[in-house]
């Protein structure tokens, strides 16, 4: 397995700053797109949707996009891995 420096040798942090900019302050769905409205099915292959409370596995997958909700299902943040 390749040596993954943070911020020297990937591009992590773009696509976090990426999806964070479609993301925050949206609710997420299985319905279309809209002002205020982000679907699913355009969400990355590898994504999880957190909500408040939930229980995660704490393993590192870089290319995983973690998608944080606040009680109200508006998005707060996102990170990958």
């Amino acid at each position: 397995m390749p040596l993954v420096v943070p911020g020297i040798n990937d591009n992590s942090q773009d696509k976090t700053t990426e999806w964070s900019s479609k993301l925050v302050g949206k609710t997420v769905s299985e319905e279309s797109h809209s002002e205020t409205n982000f679907c699913k099915s355009d969400l990355p292959q590898e994504c999880r949707v957190i909500q408040p409370g939930m229980m995660v596995t704490k393993d590192f997958r870089p290319n995983r996009l973690n998608v944080h909700v606040k009680e109200d299902g508006t998005v707060s943040h996102v990170q990958h891995g």
